[in-house]
């Protein structure tokens, strides 16, 4: 339906061809929150061909401020971010093949995930996380947009593999030392939807086949300060894009990991079927249950957590992971 996108087609640098090349375009996000979220609307809004919505988390209250695709009713349901995102994106745009996955994005399912990708786009929140995707994008030759945010800052930075520098190249190790998040430093909708804008322009761009800067963009909403540095260069003794040492991608470097801003640690060490139903008769006993047939949740003070249908969970109430294994184990099983 042409008039559909007709005022993106009527801009000349993208016009018929590059509609015609979004179309058939297979994108996947990783991580449906701030920045996934917009990522996902503005592609199905622009027609993208396919959306795959990678996410492990549900829909809480604290996201409504700066989540775009997500109401109090999901909130409510607690679903998660990836079904809920791909329900309101079917309303949106039923021309979109959309494929909602609720999963934690590991080093055994990262092939599989990206597999048929033309781009990946960084939804995420955290730097392990987004150093497995470089691994995952690099190892494939499939371009990758980083981005970020946190309180009015944010930034972005496109990867495409051979031609420009690599996350690792940019940032070799993790920063050192505690880093502000969501939860201590507050984030506002505008920096997060700015970051997701720039971030999509960049995938059009790429994905219509127009030349690309792969330019380093820093944003302050408050201040209104718009910085852009490089293109960064490529460090040819980079352990991933140069000597192709794939140490995120081989597991080598994953672990249970503290979850950004949200006072909780994620356990994915046990990959096992869990039956939800049974699960919720048995907890049900000693503690008050929600379930669905996504996830189910118990609050057992002062803890919460969030158990998956593949045996993932969600401990909320601490960032010590040797506790959280410790109530995994004591109320899911060892």
């Amino acid at each position: 339906m042409e008039s559909r996108y007709s005022r993106q087609i009527r801009f000349a640098p993208f016009g018929q061809e590059g509609q015609r090349r979004l179309r058939s375009a297979r994108v996947a996000i990783a991580g449906c929150g701030a920045l996934g979220s917009a990522q996902a609307e503005l592609l199905a809004r622009a027609g993208v061909g396919s959306l795959r919505l990678i996410d492990r988390d549900f829909v809480e209250w604290s996201n409504l401020q700066r989540q775009f695709l997500f109401t109090e009713s999901d909130a409510r349901e607690a679903l998660p971010k990836a079904a809920a995102a791909a329900r309101r994106l079917r309303e949106i745009n039923q021309e979109v093949a959309l494929e909602p996955v609720v999963a934690d994005l590991t080093p055994a399912n990262a092939a599989e995930l990206f597999e048929h990708a033309d781009l990946i786009l960084d939804g995420c929140d955290n730097f392990e996380t987004r150093y497995l995707i470089n691994d995952a994008a690099v190892r494939a030759g499939v371009p990758w947009i980083y981005g970020a945010a946190v309180g009015s800052y944010g930034l972005t930075l496109p990867v495409v593999p051979e031609r420009t520098a690599c996350f690792r190249c940019v940032y070799p190790e993790p920063p050192a030392g505690a880093q502000p998040t969501c939860e201590t430093a507050g984030v506002l909708g505008p920096a997060t939807a700015a970051v997701a804008a720039l971030q999509t322009a960049a995938a059009l761009k790429i994905l219509a086949g127009a030349p690309l800067e792969a330019r380093l963009t820093t944003i302050d909403v408050w201040s209104g300060e718009i910085r852009q540095i490089g293109p960064p260069a490529r460090d040819p003794g980079c352990p991933c894009c140069a000597r192709r040492e794939f140490v995120y991608l081989d597991g080598s470097r994953r672990a249970p990991v503290s979850l950004c801003g949200r006072n909780a640690v994620q356990i994915h060490e046990h990959a096992r079927p869990v039956d939800l139903k049974n699960l919720a008769a048995r907890l049900g006993a000693i503690a008050p249950v929600r379930a669905n047939e996504f996830a189910l949740r118990v609050a057992i003070e002062p803890y919460e957590m969030t158990v998956f249908p593949d045996g993932r969970a969600i401990i909320k109430g601490t960032t010590d992971i040797g506790l959280a294994r410790s109530l995994y184990a004591r109320y899911i099983g060892a």
